[in-house]
Formats: structure tokens, C-alpha cells, sequence
């Protein structure tokens, strides 16, 4: 079993620096402003051929009696001591040039009251952060007077004296031993699977269409779902309940998570990873750099999801800026599934109702008409049993191929219903069909005339495409290409 490390300390000492050093990424968000990490952040670390489990953690305030968000760090920190119940073993990180403060005893102590045994007997490491040079070492011996055993000084800026606190980790844990080949095969590049032949490839090459490998699913892949929504709709109350544990913190001050956050876990034996972000206000709003981070970074866990599950406030009603982020999420293609929270708010709102909610949708979000809406309430749980079947119910079809023989018999009852409008008096023909890919399905339709197929047509294809074949809630792309003639050699790019 991977052995599980947790980094704890007091805020701004270099945790998430340290975090994403060891895991060489950058999946912690790093701000000079105390407090930006706030949820158990996990990530896979490996060093010689041996892997561990590493838990990033907010800034332990061990004294929160005279903070103004006193219960927001209450919140913090029993994050972080979850993560230390939770963990083989604990790095505790200090700043060597701030020096010992009263913080770090306090924190010390909490430490060995939550630990116990456990403190004496090599599960606790203190990590010396901010040592740039070995003079600083000489700086950070102050640390030993904390009376927790062995002090390793390390930079984790400039990545000093990483591989020491590599070997003092693995004197202490019982690394996994993993092969240097095995990689994750969700991430492996992919070829599309083929079934209709050289026109396929072809397809997908004239128009310079990332090829993305789809293996036929066989309902042990990992879905990625990623929980966007403008801030303080309650998302981070929703992935808790989903995951079934208090993950990420919940707070009614809008901005508490401020990093996109993955969490596993599993359905019916099936990995799903979910990304709770943080929220996305409008641009013109943003005066922060950090938030400008976190919107990226939200902007991001969108673009390497499966799903994408856009969250909207019932009370508040389909906003510009949702509208904004449903016409994000059609753009990188992604499965979406909209999600109007705090439902159980709307029995004291006779002017707000179903029709009302869904006639908003129908205006505002166009673009996502093909996605299914859920009413849920993440406070009470109530209409959350179904979100994730949905959800592997909408990757099936994000993922779904057509064979290119029942696409050509659907290409001809639609055009038999309805033909393409004429050019300058000559019959436009759709002369065969193909899918080129899949997440997202992705269809190529040969034209004698491409140009001439203007986009209600091609909405019209889509509309006929849906009704024959399914694929709720996934995005469809329709593109037309030339029709080489008999003898044509392809055109050079």
C-alpha cells in the first residue's frame, strides 16, 4: 500500500512550494498571501523507482482566538489534522527566516497531542524551509529546540537539498516500488478507434483534428468531472457530499476555495476524479492577481475533464456570467450536465418555480440545450442521488462512436427530409458521412459544395443527429469537407 505523507505548518512557511516540488508539478496553487491553500490537496510523488502519497494542507493556526475568520481556519485545520491522523508520516515545515516563533511551539504541541507515540517513533520529520545556502543551515539549528528529533534544511524555491529530504523520507516509510514504464493509461497519447475505414483517417487529418485515443470503454476508466460555478453557490458542499467525506472546506464567505482541488473516489468499482474549483467571477471584477490564478486554474480543470457539472444558484436565477461559463464549456467540447443548487430555497419563492427555472435555461443557456438539467439541494442532499449516474451516463455518450454505416443511413433520411439549400442554383450533396473522433464526438460530412452549408443547416443536422442517435449531454461537432474527385491527389498543408 502507497504510504501517505502529510505537510503541515503554520501559513506562508513554503508548503505548497514543497508539495509541488516533490510532486515536480505544479498542482498546488503558490501565493505570497497567507492562507490560499485551505483543503487537503493529494499528489503522487516518486523518487528512484519508489512512489508515495503526499497530502498539501492549509496553514495550521494554532491559536484562532483573535483571528477575524476564526471559523473559516477552524475549518483549515481540521482539514489539516485529518490529514495527519490519515498520514504515515508528517512533515512539519518551518520558516528558517521568519525564526522559531510562539506559532511554531503551539503548533508542536498540537502535534504531539494529536500524534501521541507516534511523534517518538520516526513518524514526524521537521523540515527547515527558505535555507538557500548552507549559512542558513547554521540559522534553522534553532529549530532542534522544538524537541521533535531530526531537522532537515531544504529550499524548496530552489529545490536545495530536496534528494536529503528524499532519503530521510524513505528511512522512514515504506515506499511503494513502482516500474519505471508503468504509466497512467488514462494519459497516454490515444488513436481514435476505426470502423469505417481509410475516410476516417482522412477525415481527421484534412482537418488538423487532435486525434485523442479512445480505447472502448470497458467501465474501469477514470471519469474526470470538473464542479464550476460563479462563487458561494455551494460547490464545495456538493463534491463533499459526493465523495462522501468533509474534503474541502465550506464557508458562506464567498472565494473559500481558492485552488482547483482533485478528489478519487469510486462508483460501482469505477474511479471518478472530481475537481472542485473555485468560483469564476467576471473579468471586469477581478482585481486580484490571485484570483486571476484561481480562475485559471478553474478555466484549466475544464479543459482535461470528462464532464462538467455547472452548478447555478436557484434562488439568484441563470446569471450573464453563467451564461459566459455554459459557453466556455461548449467550446473545449466537454460532457456537461447543469446543476441548479439550492432548490430547497424555492418553496418560500411562489414567483419562482420549474417552468420559471427551465424557460431561463431555454433563454440564456442556448448553447448547452442539449444538456441535462438536475434541481438539487447540496445542503439537504435532496435530487443528489442522481448526479452521478448522470454523470456516467453522459461520459458514455461523450464517448459513444457511431458505425459509418448507420451514420450514412441517417444521412440520407435527413437529407431525404430536408435538402441543403441550393448554390447560385446548383443542387448542394451531402454525399457520405463518417465520425472522425470521439470526447467529443466529432462527425465529417463530404460535400461536393462545403460553403454552401451554412450553419442553420447544420444545427439542423445536429437536431436529426441527436433524435437518431442519442448523445445527451455531450457536445456534437458537424464539420463539411470537400468531396475529392476520382484520381485527386489531397491537397498539401
Amino acid at each position: 500500500m502507497t504510504p501517505v505523507i502529510a505537510i503541515v505548518g503554520r501559513p506562508n512557511v513554503g508548503k505548497s512550494t514543497l508539495f509541488n516540488r516533490l510532486t515536480g508539478s505544479r498542482q498546488a496553487l503558490v501565493h505570497d498571501r497567507p492562507g490560499v491553500t485551505r483543503d487537503r490537496h493529494y499528489g503522487s510523488a516518486r523518487y528512484l523507482g519508489r512512489e508515495v502519497l503526499l497530502i498539501d494542507t492549509g496553514g495550521f493556526e494554532p491559536d484562532l482566538s483573535e483571528l477575524a475568520e476564526g471559523a473559516l481556519f477552524l475549518q483549515v485545520r481540521r482539514q489539516a489534522e485529518a490529514a495527519i491522523a490519515e498520514a504515515d508520516l508528517v512533515l512539519f515545515v518551518v520558516d528558517r527566516e521568519a525564526g522559531l516563533t510562539a506559532a511554531d511551539h503551539m503548533t508542536a504541541e498540537l502535534l504531539r497531542k494529536s500524534m501521541g507515540a507516534r511523534v517518538q517513533q520516526d513518524h514526524l520529520l521537521v523540515v527547515a524551509n527558505k535555507c538557500d545556502g548552507p549559512k542558513h543551515d547554521d540559522d534553522a539549528g534553532e529549530f532542534f529546540s522544538l524537541g521533535l528529533g531530526e531537522l532537515v534544511c531544504v529550499s524548496a524555491e530552489h529545490g536545495r537539498n530536496i534528494y536529503e529530504l528524499w532519503e530521510a523520507i524513505l528511512e522512514r516509510v515504506n515506499a511503494t516500488v513502482i516500474d519505471d514504464e508503468d504509466e497512467d493509461e488514462d494519459d497516454r497519447p490515444r488513436c481514435p478507434r476505426r470502423d469505417g475505414g481509410p475516410e476516417e483517417e482522412a477525415a481527421a487529418s484534412d482537418f488538423d483534428l487532435p486525434i485523442e485515443q479512445i480505447d472502448e470503454d470497458d467501465g474501469k476508466s477514470e471519469i474526470r468531472i470538473a464542479v464550476i460555478g460563479r462563487p458561494n453557490i455551494g460547490k464545495s458542499t456538493l463534491v463533499n457530499l459526493l465523495i462522501g467525506e468533509e474534503r474541502h472546506v465550506v464557508h458562506d464567505m464567498p472565494g473559500t476555495t481558492m485552488d482547483a482541488v482533485d478528489s478519487v473516489f469510486l462508483w460501482n468499482g469505477r474511479p471518478m476524479r472530481i475537481v472542485d474549483t473555485a468560483g469564476i467571477r467576471r473579468r471586469a471584477r477581478i482585481d486580484d492577481r490571485l484570483e486571476t490564478f484561481a480562475t485559471m486554474r478553474a478555466i484549466k480543470a475544464i479543459e482535461r475533464c470528462h464532464v462538467s457539472l455547472l452548478v447555478l444558484d436557484a434562488v439568484e436565477g441563470v446569471t450573464a456570467q453563467d451564461a459566459r461559463l455554459a459557453a466556455l464549456i461548449a467550446d473545449r467540447g466537454r460532457a456537461c450536465i447543469v446543476v441548479v443548487n439550492r432548490w430547497d430555497l424555492i418553496k418560500d419563492m411562489p414567483d419562482r418555480n420549474h417552468a420559471v427555472v427551465e424557460e431561463e435555461l431555454r433563454q440564456s443557456l442556448p448553447h448547452l440545450s442539449w444538456a441535462p438539467v438536475l434541481y438539487t439541494s447540496a445542503l439537504t442532499a435532496k435530487g443528489c442521488h442522481r448526479i452521478v449516474p448522470l454523470i456516467e451516463d453522459c461520459f458514455k455518450q461523450f464517448d459513444k462512436r457511431v458505425s459509418t454505416a448507420r451514420l450514412n443511413e441517417w444521412l440520407r433520411e435527413a437529407v431525404g427530409a430536408n435538402n441543403p439549400p441550393q448554390k447560385h442554383h446548383h443542387p448542394v450533396r451531402l454525399n457520405y458521412a463518417t465520425q472522425a473522433r470521439v470526447r467529443p464526438p466529432t462527425f465529417i460530412v463530404f460535400s461536393n459544395s462545403p460553403d454552401a452549408v451554412r450553419a442553420p443547416y447544420l444545427r439542423y443536422l445536429e437536431n436529426r443527429l441527436r433524435e437518431a442517435h442519442g448523445f445527451q449531454g455531450a457536445p456534437i461537432r458537424i464539420k463539411i469537407r470537400q468531396k475529392r474527385r476520382p484520381g485527386e491527389l489531397k491537397e498539401e498543408r
